[in-house]
């Protein structure tokens, strides 16, 4: 087998390929199933600790949107004065404040 023997293969989410006749009659089946008849014991409870030690998807990155603003000079020239990255360190900010703000609107976790 050499290096070009590979077989590469990629799913599209929004065309995804069709069922088997098989793949079709399980799902039926296990639609038809009543929840308590669901055997889920391998699937352990979610604790306080789980989410307390949970991180965000380190591989989820934002979807990125251009836009055009404006912004005092004074606060522009604060975000360049650390250097390169002033639109991250921007972003940062924002980010902050709405985590903030939609923290304060929602009702704490039971």
């Amino acid at each position: 087998m050499s290096k070009n023997d590979h077989v590469r293969f990629e799913l599209d989410p929004e065309h995804p390929p069709a069922l088997t006749a098989s793949e079709r009659s399980e799902l039926v089946a296990l639609a038809a199933l009543p929840d308590r008849d669901i055997d889920r014991s391998d699937i352990p409870p979610l604790t306080e600790a789980f989410f307390a030690n949970a991180v965000r998807n380190p591989f989820y990155r934002p979807v990125k949107a251009q836009l055009t603003t404006r912004i005092d000079a004074d606060v522009l020239a604060w975000l360049k004065a650390g250097g390169r990255g002033y639109q991250t360190k921007l972003n940062a900010i924002l980010r902050q404040a709405m985590l903030s703000e939609t923290a304060k609107a929602k009702p704490p976790r039971t």
